[in-house]
């Protein structure tokens, strides 16, 4: 099913000027011409044109040089990609990993993770306003791009070549979201938008009640730790103890409200709504200014899932074969308050940030297992919430001293998530015409014929310190150098107590047809001395940690015109751990810790040469890294809701390390329209890879250092404008295409050896296959937007297609095929138009998204059978949205 993105209307915004094109104007000559910029430090936006250019924020400007043609992807020293605010809004993307999803060579995973080149998000840098930023999901360290809503991002840049001005963790690329900064003028825009999906909006669904608060992604404090259990979590008991009353914790875990599923007759229409404003004003020699938006959504969506598993390495036979209904209700609260100042060539920068999304899901599943009977039906109904929180506080300073520029960089952010009473239900149906109970479906607690029912509770926290600074010194037009420091401080901890009731053998059947707040009520836990367990009790809270000091120093010089070159070196020393949190007061302790303590020295150089006017070449050379996310490294189970799948870390994973190379060519036949052809290569020593097993019925992914990868590819990119003569006014056709070509190879030999912890060393070739991809890579990615656009007003109706080919998500068990994604083509209509009613600007869009009805489908097969791991229908969508700017 179809998650529609629900419309936002972007923000206009403008920024303080950047300080390389301060530089820069030092030595422009005529308004047409300005010396080559950097690759970071680049103007306000406004809707493109050749002589304008996105706000982007980054550290470490490249110093000016020499003189080129204004172009921000052409004078950049850098391969880059950059969305400015309207290049975002005419994809029509709510979140800006949709809009990303467009750039040439990126494509988007699960929820809002982005793939560049094939490579995973563990390879991708996410930063905002050139600050790095933690990741409320438990899973990775990198941050889900979905969470970004488009009106709060000025603009999106991708550089894929690596400077040394960047963090060392860089292997497909970095992404840099830069925030709404200082308006020009006065303005108040209020937005408002619904949409729906033939899957979800007026269909059936399931739910549960929760609290009445939940429309808001806020609980009430219905979900707070019930006084048994949060005394229990304070003594530092285990729920083995003999003084433990599991009798009374237990009666206070189900409750009707959090653990009874209901169906919902008509899932109602998605909808939103949004308020921006913005001004700025002179105090003295100074320009102050503040921006603040603030946005809400709400939207339901259903998955009508196929589940099955495997019971032989041929696939002919399912041992679980479940039809699961998946319904989640996500509510997003986004705000973002930004406070600028101009005072002579000094700027200023404060920026508050703040994003929560939840989650209220729903499942309910049917089907068979093979190893409990092929007559026995299954069900199993899950209710669960899930808050994910981001505070981000930003400062920068740009100074300029004549020549020199000194740039400082501080932030503090703070991610939670949190996950408290996922309840998990499975009843039996034995469909025995000789049992009297064989027409009901029956929980019995953990005995014959089964059943089952557990509570968890999950929180993540996770603070990061970051400063920086940079300088920056110009010795003339045609040399720069730059220099800087930078210090990261992550922690995080991550706790996870699940609970599992068993009964004993003389429950009557009779109460295990009871629905689940029934089952469990106090007065039956206490009468049938129904038992409490945990499952987490090894390991249940672990402690991680990240501090990297870096430093670089770099040169940019133009010996002569037409020729630039760019390299720099980067030295970084880095600390990563993982230990469990000793929560008991007798410890334990399963030994899954880790300590990473590296330095590297990581080279980069670029050169470009315009050897014909508007064509260049570009050559890129470097070596960077790729550290295990915190999640990869605990050894703590995990339930991923989207994927339906069982995670667990390994503690024994280690770095990867990488050498990039890339060659380019870019040709600027007219303005706003290029051509660019590209080749790209990779060498990467022990990448990290997802490998699955299954276990009760159930896909478990872990990861493994594979011992080596190879990746290399080619990508095209085409931007065309069409005049359509005085017929059709000053309208214009619009041709935007890319293509990006990847091929991966993981290289396993006889003698290599995996590391996974709980066992000994073993042969790599167990867990990877020699030649295989990498998990994540799509060999073909291609977007395609097509469209007509008026070049004096807002008017534009945009085609836009997208496919990508299929990719692994995760290593097969040893003698099974790898489980497979299939993205396939997706076709997008959005249009948009402005008009005047009542004297104000109303800007409309309308937005029909996967009008080919596009399935996801996550599976294996060897070519004769298929197991369909995670698939499901997703219908075609509409939106629609209003804005009206005062």
């Amino acid at each position: 099913m179809n998650k529609p993105r629900l419309a936002t209307l972007l923000l206009l915004s403008s920024a303080l000027a950047m300080p390389t094109l301060a530089f820069a104007q030092d030595t422009t000559e005529p308004d047409t011409q300005e010396p080559s910029s950097s690759n970071e430090q680049i103007e306000e936006t406004t809707p493109p044109a050749a002589d304008e250019a996105p706000d982007v924020s980054l550290p470490g400007e490249i110093v000016v040089t020499g003189t080129r043609s204004r172009n921000i992807t052409k004078v950049s020293d850098q391969v880059i990609s950059v969305l400015s605010t309207e290049q975002i809004a005419r994809t029509g993307e709510g979140n800006i990993a949709g809009a990303l999803g467009r750039v040439t060579g990126l494509s988007v995973v699960g929820s809002g993770f982005v793939y560049v080149r094939g490579l995973g998000d563990r390879y991708s840098l996410a930063l905002l306003n050139g600050s790095p930023l933690p990741s409320p999901e438990p899973l990775r360290r990198v941050v889900p791009l979905d969470l970004f809503p488009t009106n709060v991002v000025a603009s999106s840049l991708v550089q894929k070549s690596y400077s040394a001005n960047f963090p060392g963790e860089f292997g497909g690329g970095v992404i840099n979201l830069t925030t709404t900064a200082v308006p020009k003028e006065s303005f108040l825009t209020i937005s408002a938008g619904i949409s729906g999906d033939g899957e979800s909006t007026g269909q059936f669904g399931y739910s549960y009640f929760g609290a009445k608060s939940d429309w808001t992604g806020f609980d009430n404090g219905s979900r707070d730790a019930p006084p048994a259990l949060a005394s229990f979590f304070a003594s530092g008991s285990r729920i083995s103890d003999i003084d433990v009353d599991r009798q009374a914790i237990g009666g206070e875990l189900v409750r009707f409200s959090r653990a009874t599923l209901q169906k919902v007759g008509n899932l109602p229409v998605n909808y939103s709504a949004s308020i921006t404003g913005g001004t700025s004003f002179d105090v003295g020699d100074a320009t102050l200014g503040v921006i603040a938006t603030a946005g809400f959504s709400n939207k339901w969506t259903n998955r009508d899932i196929i589940a099955q598993t495997t019971a032989s390495p041929d696939l002919s036979e399912k041992e679980a074969d479940l039809r699961r209904v998946v319904t989640d209700n996500r509510i997003v609260v986004n705000g973002l308050l930004g406070l600028g100042a101009e005072f002579g060539d000094h700027k200023v920068r404060l920026t508050g940030l703040y994003i929560r999304d939840t989650i209220k899901e729903g499942r309910l599943a049917t089907g068979t297992i093979a190893t409990s009977g092929p007559n026995i039906t299954q069900m199993f109904q899950d209710t669960a919430w899930f808050e994910r929180q981001l505070f981000d506080a930003q400062f920068v300073g740009e100074f300029r001293f004549g020549n020199l520029g000194v740039d400082l960089r501080g932030s503090y952010a703070k991610s939670q998530r949190e996950a408290p009473y996922e309840t998990a239900f499975q009843y039996v149906r034995t469909n025995n015409a000789n049992d009297p109970y064989g027409n009901l479906f029956i929980n019995r607690l953990g005995q014959n014929p089964g059943g089952s029912a557990s509570v968890s509770f999950s929180d993540l926290d996770e603070d990061l310190w970051f400063g920086g600074i940079d300088l920056t010194y110009r010795l003339n037009d045609r040399v720069g150098l730059s220099a800087g420091y930078s210090y990261t401080d992550t922690k995080r901890t991550s706790s996870r107590r699940e609970f599992q009731f068993r009964a004993s053998s003389d429950l009557p059947t009779g109460v295990s047809a009871l629905r689940p707040d029934l089952l469990l009520a106090p007065g039956i836990i206490d009468f049938y001395d129904i038992n409490l367990i945990e499952t987490t009790e090894s390991d249940p809270a672990f402690a991680a940690g990240l501090t990297i000091h870096g430093g670089y120093v770099k040169a940019n010089l133009e010996p002569f015109d037409g020729l630039s070159l760019d390299f720099g070196v980067r030295y970084e020393d880095a600390e990563q751990t993982v230990d469990p949190v000793q929560v008991f007061a007798v410890p334990s302790n399963s030994g899954a810790s880790t300590l990473l303590a590296n330095s590297y020295w990581l080279p980069s150089a670029t050169v470009t040469w315009e050897f014909a006017p508007q064509m260049q070449l570009r050559f890129n050379a470097s070596q960077t890294i790729a550290r295990p996310q915190f999640r990869e490294l605990i050894f703590q189970q995990y339930y991923d809701p989207e994927s339906d799948r069982l995670y667990r870390g390994n503690p024994l994973l280690g770095d990867s390390k990488l050498t990039n190379a890339e060659a380019r060519f870019e040709w600027y036949f007219a303005p706003d329209e290029r051509l660019s052809v590209a080749g790209f290569y990779k060498d990467i020593k022990k990448p990290i890879e997802a490998f699955a097993a299954f276990n009760d019925n159930s896909v478990v992914t872990s990861y493994a250092n594979a011992p080596k990868a190879q990746l290399y590819g080619a990508e095209l990119e085409v931007q065309k404008y069409f005049d359509l003569g005085d017929w059709m006014g000053p309208r214009r056709l619009v041709a935007i295409a890319n293509y990006t070509y990847t091929q991966s190879k993981i290289k396993v030999g006889s003698g290599d050896l995996v590391e996974v912890f709980g066992t000994t060393a073993q042969p790599a070739e167990n867990f990877f296959r020699d030649g295989a991809p990498l998990t994540g890579q799509s060999d073909h990615i291609a977007n395609l937007q097509f469209g007509i656009e008026n070049t004096d007003r807002l008017e534009q109706l945009t085609m836009l297609l997208t496919y990508a080919s299929t990719r692994v998500v995760s290593r097969g068990p040893v003698g099974l095929p790898d489980i497979i994604e299939k993205p396939g083509l997706r076709l997008d209509v959005v249009a948009r138009e402005s008009a005047k009613f009542l004297g104000q600007e109303v800007d409309l869009k309308v937005e029909v998204r996967n009008i080919l009805g596009t399935r996801h489908q996550e599976y294996q097969s060897n070519g004769t059978n298929r197991i369909d791991i995670n698939t499901y229908d997703q219908a075609t969508s509409l939106a629609a949205s209003i804005s009206v700017k005062f």
